[in-house]
């Protein structure tokens, strides 16, 4: 498109310079928009709604400044009748009465709708088979049966260099489909360069980018619409901070009123746990685009996390009435009576959502949970390899199925699942907490210390780190090291406000209580001691602490002490001074 001023950049470095350069005239830019979606609806592909959703983000075009509609060659003047007849058949989906007559002609576009029907039909297939035969975990045996004829079609022209951006984008289709990956790469990438419009062949490419090496090693072309992959693989990739970075120059570029844009910062929250954020902007998106099923099933694990029953119910019976039989609706339905603990009609759900798309990642993972809930564990594990297959980056199901072992008492699997996990969370606390039980479970003592430090390092989402190493310390006899680390957990526990269910408080109070008396501070053991009589499992210990104390005292006491004669039958000690700020930490 507008590649003459364009800047090139090599790797992606975040300055907003070049966006303002290349996003300089929007009306160009809504005028590709227009133009590409109109190519993509005479081919029947349906990605061109993320093109209609953008251009709908930006202004009005005056009548003049619309685009002219593309050239009409001398082979569509050929195959026009042929191609508006089979047209009509493959929108009501009959797509091998499409292709039969399309068969023999020549124009480019017509082509494309003969190959792109034969694919369809052979998917059609491939899903009727799928719902008639499987069960919800039986491993998918049905292929489609098109793909192998379709590419040796597609490869000799591919070679005689006679394939536009959207068959290439269907051969790349092709590829993928038949595990040929490090050759759909290829395809696809070519089919970006031949029509850089096209959202299918990016959104194609980023499933199959695993790493971001392999995203800095591909040559795309320079254009505006590469910022937005690149915003997307940032998400997908989990580095969130470059793709809000990315979407803020987009929004500043001119599409803040742009839902999609919206609904990508929503998921980039989401996928960095910062839940408040992204529940605004999912309510947001709600107002703006009331109908809007996409990303629902993001929002409903929001909602879930949060325990939002009424919410999660108004949701899902909101989307049952717009549209009951889409992968997302089957799965809000299905977090929704997870979160009612009905755990075998939720699985029932995300099987349904399965039936629909067994693609669908989300769904796939979330089964897994499910069967976890329901201590089905081979199912679990089945379940979660299925999300794996479909996408290697879902750190979810990595770290599920070392759960699942975890339960198994296998600790060696659940090491390399939850380190696997971690690779792809390297800030996720939760990870790295696993990971350190595990390395405790093989007797790796100096791993697991390492594990459960980063993971206080990084923001213990959970608040477990560091009683984990506190107790680990404790167990190797590291006094000192325990007592520092029962001190900061007491602190931490404070600082968050909130009580947690699992706070083990009464532990380390104890702890310090014995190892403050053990070194003669008896101050600071006596404030333990009291502190302990707050909590019902620690009161007859914290009790029996302050006698000792008040013993030691006694005999310590010499009569010249005569100011403290009076209080040393009352077993509370009087002076509360402490070197260690004890105090900064009441409740």
């Amino acid at each position: 498109g507008n590649g003459s001023n364009a800047i090139t950049i090599k790797t992606p470095t975040f300055v907003s310079l070049p966006v303002c350069k290349r996003f300089g005239d929007l009306v160009q830019i809504k005028k590709q928009l227009i133009s590409v979606i109109s190519l993509c609806k005479e081919r029947g592909l349906l990605h061109s709604a993320k093109a209609s959703e953008l251009a709908f983000a930006l202004d009005r075009l005056p009548k003049d400044e619309l685009p002219p509609s593309p050239p009409f060659t001398e082979d569509d003047a050929q195959d026009l009748d042929a191609l508006t007849l089979a047209k009509s058949y493959f929108d009501l989906k009959e797509y091998d009465r499409a292709a039969y007559f399309l068969k023999g002609c020549c124009s480019q576009k017509a082509y494309f709708l003969y190959m792109y029907s034969r694919y369809l039909s052979g998917e059609k297939k491939k899903d009727d088979e799928t719902v008639d035969s499987l069960g919800p975990l039986e491993k998918g045996q049905v292929r489609n049966e098109a793909l192998r004829e379709l590419r040796v079609e597609l490869s000799k022209k591919h070679i005689a260099g006679e394939l536009d951006g959207f068959t290439l984008y269907l051969y790349g289709v092709v590829l993928r489909k038949l595990d040929l990956l490090k050759e759909a790469v290829e395809v696809f990438v070519e089919a970006i360069h031949s029509l850089p419009l096209h959202w299918g062949a990016w959104l194609e490419l980023s499933n199959l980018v695993t790493n971001i090496e392999m995203l800095k090693s591909l040559s795309l072309p320079d254009c505006w619409i590469k910022d937005f992959f690149m915003a997307h693989m940032y998400t997908e990739l989990q580095m969130i901070k470059e793709a809000l970075q990315k979407y803020q120059n987009l929004i500043e570029a001119g599409f803040s009123k742009s839902t999609y844009i919206i609904s990508q910062i929503a998921v980039a929250y989401h996928n960095i746990r910062d839940i408040d954020q992204a529940l605004a902007l999912f309510n947001e998106l709600r107002e703006q685009d009331p109908y809007r099923i996409d990303n629902m099933d993001t929002f409903s694990n929001l909602l879930y996390v949060k325990s939002m029953k009424p919410e999660l119910s108004y949701l899902a019976h909101n989307l049952v009435e717009i549209d009951k039989y889409r992968v997302e609706t089957c799965c809000v339905i299905g977090n929704y009576y997870s979160l009612r603990s009905q755990h075998e009609k939720a699985a029932l759900y995300f099987q349904r959502a399965l039936k629909l798309n067994p693609r669908c990642l989300g769904a796939w993972t979330l089964m897994g949970h499910e069967y976890m809930e329901m201590k089905n564990t081979s199912a679990a594990i089945q379940a979660y390899r299925h999300a794996i297959e479909v996408n290697k980056r879902d750190y979810r199901a990595w770290y599920g199925l070392g759960q699942t072992y975890e339960i198994l008492k296998m600790p060696f699997y659940c090491l390399y699942y939850y380190r696997k996990a971690h690779q792809l969370r390297p800030n996720d606390s939760r990870m790295l907490v696993a990971l350190g039980e595990s390395y405790e479970k093989l007797s790796q003592q100096v791993e697991a210390k390492k594990c459960y430090w980063r993971a206080y390092s990084v923001g213990d989402v959970e608040k477990m780190a560091l009683l984990k190493l506190a107790k680990l310390h404790e167990q190797l006899n590291e006094s000192d090291d325990a007592a520092q680390c029962y001190m900061l957990y007491i602190q931490d526990i404070f600082s968050c406000g909130e009580q947690l269910e699992h706070a083990e408080v009464s532990t380390a109070l104890r702890y310090l209580g014995q190892y403050y008396f053990k070194n003669k501070l008896y101050d600071e053991a006596s404030l333990c001691a009291q502190r302990c009589c707050d909590y019902n499992d620690a009161r007859e210990e914290g009790k029996a602490l302050l006698r000792q104390i008040s013993q030691v005292r006694d005999q310590i006491e010499t009569p010249s002490a005569d100011l403290f004669a009076p209080l040393s039958n009352n077993n509370t000690p009087v002076r509360r001074v402490s070197p260690l700020n004890l105090i900064s930490f009441t409740p």
